[in-house]
């Protein structure tokens, strides 16, 4: 998501609006990232021949933004009568489809030439069995006069019948240096104090996510009013990347003690296993002093451990035990050997 000087917020006050919505694009060009996938978007915005839609990804990478831009671009001033939106994880039984979306089709709206009204189903993955099997025969009825875009996170929880009735774009994470760009872009327009650590912590906290880098520039903004790595960590809550890059240092240098003390320091703080376990990953994957094959066995025993913490053992001999583990990784074998 981002937009340039054509955002949909541009005669709002701008304290009427979240960053989020206020810098929302109204059109494809200015969505970030994915440029294949808006590329093929913007050819069917020129041609007017949509086919039913599935996009898939990530949350926050601009899936319903590239939807709601694309009918845009196709519909026009015909944009408010002709497109229904409906989020699926709220609306998502069957008498939705039976009734809502139903109607919807079945009502005449005067349309440019070749295009066709759009329903929109945000999380359509959320929807019930039941749902999608009605939603698949509305598809087939009304395909004359009505397109469908389905905005999901995983695109294997559409049944099958519908995806072959669709054709499925797929969406990636935003890169850094995409994330970089967009929000000093905001800075600029909302004339925010920063420095470049602190853009660097927004884009490690958000790991491409848009909407949440540019919620956290805006809730630093309202709480702190410069934005600097120190700010964006208390916002976020996540323990310190060099807090924590610190520990891995000590478990490739095989100091467990050392690795345990500042594992105590970031409990005592009061930050969960989960926390710990998650900005544990990702400093080692951006952590350039580690070997490729160090951070493969790494991330074989941080993944092993996330497991288990996310079946409900989060504890801190869980973690302790993670750190030995590591440690032991780096230490010749010969310090183990029974004399």
């Amino acid at each position: 998501m981002a937009a340039t000087s054509s955002t949909r917020a541009a005669a709002v006050d701008s304290y009427s609006l979240p960053w989020v919505e206020k810098y929302r694009p109204v059109y494809l060009k200015d969505v970030v990232g994915n440029e294949d996938t808006i590329q093929r978007l913007q050819v069917i915005a020129q041609d007017g021949n949509m086919p039913n839609l599935i996009i898939s990804g990530a949350p926050g990478i601009g899936k319903t933004t590239s939807v709601l831009c694309l009918a845009y671009e196709l519909l026009g001033s015909a944009y408010k009568e002709a497109v229904l939106e409906l989020n699926a994880s709220d609306d998502r039984g069957i008498d939705v489809v039976r009734n809502r979306i139903k109607m919807f089709a079945q009502k005449k709206v005067t349309l440019p030439p070749g295009r066709h009204k759009l329903i929109i189903l945000d999380e359509a993955d959320s929807m019930t069995t039941g749902a999608q099997q009605a939603l698949r025969r509305t598809m087939e009825i009304y395909s004359n006069t009505t397109r469908f875009a389905l905005a999901c996170n995983i695109s294997s929880k559409i049944i099958e019948p519908i995806q072959s009735r669709c054709a499925i774009l797929r969406y990636t994470k935003l890169n850094d240096k995409q994330l970089t760009k967009r929000l000093m872009e905001i800075c600029e327009m909302e004339k925010v104090s920063y420095d470049t650590a602190g853009i660097s912590a927004l884009v490690f906290t958000a790991e491409g996510d848009m909407r949440q880098a540019v919620n956290n520039l805006q809730s630093t903004v309202s709480g702190f009013s410069f934005v600097n790595e120190e700010n964006v960590l208390k916002v976020c809550d996540q323990p310190h990347p060099l807090v924590v890059s610190e520990m891995i240092s000590c478990c490739s240098s095989g100091n467990l003690a050392g690795a345990t003390d500042l594992l105590h320091k970031l409990w005592r703080q009061g930050y969960s296993a989960v926390d710990i376990i998650t900005t544990l990953f990702r400093v080692v994957k951006l952590d350039e002093n580690i070997g490729e094959a160090q951070k493969l066995d790494y991330a074989r025993e941080i993944g092993m451990t996330h497991m288990k913490i996310l079946e409900g053992v989060q504890t801190l001999v869980q973690l302790a035990g993670l750190l030995a583990r590591l440690c032991k990784s780096n230490m010749p074998p010969k310090v183990f050997e029974l004399k």
